[in-house]
């Protein structure tokens, strides 16, 4: 008599008749072999954000994500046109830094502010998502500061920044250095009322951050390369950075600093206060 494994059991090289074939075990092995091909063939990049939106939300489809970024944005830039005529009428010069964490912004504001401190009124206004450190390290430095906790939010928005400003004293004829959270992706959209956005990227971080990160760079005004004193550690490519930046913006301004040795800060003073200049002499031209 046939025990169970010889009646059911499959024997190699044993005629069984028809075979079923496992069309889900199939597509499954075809779609992996695909996808194995397409990562070691330069086709593996997978788009979350082409089309219009710019991004992909699970769920959400892409004509409400659109109106649900315009409402968002259209709520913030009016806030951000409030902003910036209170800024107007204080006759103040508004600059919104942004970088990826540890290009080294505050202590580039800290050696600024100390110096800028001298001939004019300054003020900061700081972004992270928690802790005070910052804001504690300006108010070393002799300058106030208003620290804003964004907690799970990644960037400042312009009713942060109304809400801060009236917390700052007085500072007429002066400058405001908004110190945005640590990220080189969202607040590149979020005008706060600022006269220009600078981007700081440190030699630490590479040559290629304008391209991966372009539409941060697209929207600055000024690109600073800190950490220049560590340039020849790292083999670092001014030249390709510089490239990569105007490539995104053509019109972007380059300066290269070291905020450890203060190499490169006059002429960061200079271009503030070119920037100061062209502020009077539009408001001139509108006031006549």
């Amino acid at each position: 008599m046939q025990n169970d494994c010889d009646r059911y059991c499959a024997r190699p090289h044993e005629d069984q008749g028809p075979q079923r074939s496992n069309h889900a075990g199939d597509s499954h092995s075809r779609h992996r072999r695909s996808a194995h091909h397409q990562a070691h063939g330069g086709q593996a990049l997978l788009s979350g954000g082409a089309g219009p939106a710019g991004l992909k939300v699970a769920g959400i489809g892409r004509k409400r994500v659109i109106q649900i970024g315009r409402d968002i944005l259209g709520k913030n830039n009016g806030i951000a046109a409030d902003n910036r005529a209170l800024f107007v009428a204080d006759d103040l010069l508004v600059f919104n830094l942004l970088s990826s964490p540890g290009a080294g912004k505050t202590t580039l504001l800290v050696r600024g502010v100390s110096e800028l401190k001298r001939s004019r009124p300054v003020g900061v206004i700081e972004g992270d998502q928690q802790t005070s450190n910052d804001a504690e390290r300006i108010r070393a430095a002799g300058v106030p500061a208003i620290q804003v906790n964004t907690g799970k939010g990644c960037h400042l928005d312009a009713a942060m920044i109304g809400e801060a400003y009236r917390r700052l004293p007085l500072l007429t004829g002066g400058i405001l250095f908004i110190e945005n959270v640590g990220n080189l992706i969202c607040p590149a959209a979020f005008d706060l009322g600022e006269a220009c956005k600078i981007v700081v990227l440190s030699t630490t971080e590479g040559e290629d951050k304008p391209l991966k990160y372009p539409d941060m760079f697209a929207a600055s005004s000024l690109m600073v390369i800190n950490k220049i004193d560590l340039a020849p550690l790292l083999e670092f490519d001014l030249g390709k950075t510089i490239g990569y930046a105007r490539r995104v913006n053509p019109k972007i301004d380059v300066l290269v600093v070291s905020a450890r040795t203060g190499e490169g800060f006059d002429a960061l003073y200079a271009w503030i206060d070119r920037q100061a200049g062209h502020q009077r002499r539009a408001l001139e031209d509108i006031r006549r």
